[in-house]
């Protein structure tokens, strides 16, 4: 009898002390965290029996080098199809940096900068082919916020953007600079922390 209630006492004392402890959360981000990315977009649109649809897909995978500055690396496939069923395709790659203010928290600040290259081609529907290579820089501001120990939600504003773009066969490339940093321009993502 004395072993029993002994046994009880020990793990009645057990589970106080498992319920006791406070719960431990893993939310944010440190050094050597590894993690994907991504964002799925897509627009349809309809006049009459005229349709056009959009479609693009970017997937990404980042580290941590330091408590504060993770690298990315990421990928970048769309199509598209406008209403005179003109098709254009795009493929491209990218290397960036984003710098976390406050990576171990639930919540960050970050502002982000990252290099890019897109190879598009279009094929009108009366046949032919057009090639268009796009080397491009741009600098955003942006958050980070943890719904979970392991997935965040991230999204950045505007940009400040660079980008020089070149027809296969063509003389001269067509630079564009922009500033953009209004409402009109966020971007939205999903991020998982292994």
């Amino acid at each position: 009898m004395k072993k029993l209630l002994f046994t009880a006492a020990v793990a009645v004392l057990g589970f106080a002390n498992v319920s006791a402890q406070e719960e431990v959360t893993t939310a944010g981000f440190a050094k050597g965290d590894l993690f994907v990315s991504g964002s799925v977009g897509f627009n349809s649109s309809k006049t009459g029996d005229a349709k056009s649809n959009d479609l693009n897909f970017s997937p990404s995978v980042g580290y941590f080098i330091s408590e504060n500055i993770a690298l990315e690396v990421n990928l970048m496939v769309g199509s598209g199809e406008d209403v005179a069923e003109n098709k254009t395709t795009d493929l491209g790659a990218g290397l960036g940096a984003t710098y976390f203010f406050t990576p171990s928290s639930k919540f960050s600040f970050t502002v982000g900068a990252g290099v890019n290259y897109t190879n598009s081609k279009y094929e009108p529907n009366g046949g032919g082919e057009l090639k268009v290579d796009s080397f491009g820089f741009a600098v955003a501001p942006g958050v980070h916020y943890f719904v979970s120990d392991k997935f965040a939600l991230r999204a950045s504003l505007g940009a400040l953007s660079y980008e020089s773009s070149k027809v296969d066969g063509a003389d001269d490339a067509t630079n564009d600079f922009g500033l953009n940093i209004d409402l009109s321009d966020i971007n939205f993502g999903i991020v998982y922390k292994f």
